[in-house]
């Protein structure tokens, strides 16, 4: 049994630090101590944890002389503000942000696919985007059997992608469409409510979103592999929950699609959901509130031949995507006493 550790829980009030407070009880996290923290302005809320009511405190260095661990819910900003003094007081930091993914002394983890990276750290630790973490878990079998040479995503993003205003704005934007109103734009750049928008997150070098951008560079890192071609297009999509992905992959050597699916079906991590004629196949509906990434439409791609396998996935982006991930990623931590 892994030993008990004290837990910092900053962003406790959030959307995936409320996930995390959920998952962390459901999978019966060694957890001796809780200390759940946010923005001093929300100092005084209340959260629960296996029935139990705890009183979030403002997020201060101080917060983390008592932490073995923290694991951080928060935006970039404050991640580069706190994180740093948590490492000072021998605490290790899980961090959910961008603020670190990128630092070449920052292990940046998805543990299905490079789970010995994390005793690298120097007290922190990357959690990856969310599309890039559903993305490494499906391709990586394939690359570790084929070796990978080129990767074609288009991901469908779901408005919880950016929180709670964005599942409000969805809602708002149906209500007045539905209703003959002209919607209110503030979370999207358009009217999300029977559409899709092909913009997520700033543009930045070449007319690619720093969204798209996050999935080359993060993939990268995470599966070791800094030349391997990837080109992605995020687009958001009106759907409330789980993020879906269109994936083409040409490899180094050849695979028959019953070859591929033999290989994710074992793969950890993952469950293949292929039967066409059954209309079997992965959906955002179906892969809610799940930790697993679905894979399906597995086939060959016909524009390369037999070097080359086109995958339809889809995971809850809020559990695997972020909170669980992260969680998965503290509970190395524990069993390797790498803390």
């Amino acid at each position: 049994m892994a030993a008990e550790v004290s837990l910092a829980l900053v962003g406790a009030t959030g959307a995936v630090g409320q996930e995390m407070l959920k998952i962390l009880e459901e999978r019966d996290f060694p957890v001796k101590e809780l200390i759940c923290l946010a923005d001093p302005r929300e100092a005084g809320s209340k959260v629960w944890f296996k029935g139990e009511e705890y009183t979030v405190a403002g997020a201060s260095a101080d917060a983390f002389k008592k932490s073995d661990i923290a694991m951080f819910a928060v935006g970039t900003e404050v991640s580069k503000m706190l994180a740093s003094e948590a490492v000072k007081n021998n605490c290790v930091v899980v961090d959910n942000s961008y603020a670190f993914r990128l630092d070449k002394d920052v292990p940046l983890v998805v543990p299905e696919v490079n789970a010995g990276d994390i005793k690298l750290h120097q007290g922190i630790i990357a959690n990856p985007n969310c599309s890039t973490i559903i993305m490494v878990v499906a391709i990586n079998p394939i690359h570790q059997a084929a070796r990978l040479k080129r990767v074609v995503v288009s991901t469908y993003q779901a408005v919880s992608g950016a929180g709670k205003a964005g599942l409000d704005e969805l809602d708002q934007h149906i209500s007045a469409a539905l209703q003959g109103q002209k919607p209110k734009v503030e979370v999207f750049q358009h009217p999300i409510a029977f559409n899709l928008i092909p913009h997520i997150d700033d543009f930045v070098e070449e007319a690619y979103t720093r969204e798209e951008m996050k999935m080359v560079w993060e993939s990268r890192k995470i599966m070791h592999e800094p030349d391997l071609k990837i080109v992605a297009t995020a687009v958001r999509v009106p759907v409330y929950r789980s993020h879906s992905e269109s994936i083409n992959l040409e490899m180094e050597k050849p695979m028959t699609p019953d070859e591929a699916k033999s290989i994710l079906s074992k793969a950890p991590g993952i469950v293949v959901q292929d039967d066409p004629a059954a209309r079997l196949y992965p959906m955002p509906l179906y892969t809610s509130n799940k930790d697993q990434v679905f894979v399906g439409r597995i086939r060959r791609d016909i524009s390369l031949g037999d070097n080359g396998i086109v995958l339809w996935v889809a995971a809850d982006q809020i559990r695997k995507g972020a909170a669980t991930n992260a969680i998965q990623i503290a509970e190395i931590v524990v069993k390797e006493n790498l803390y």
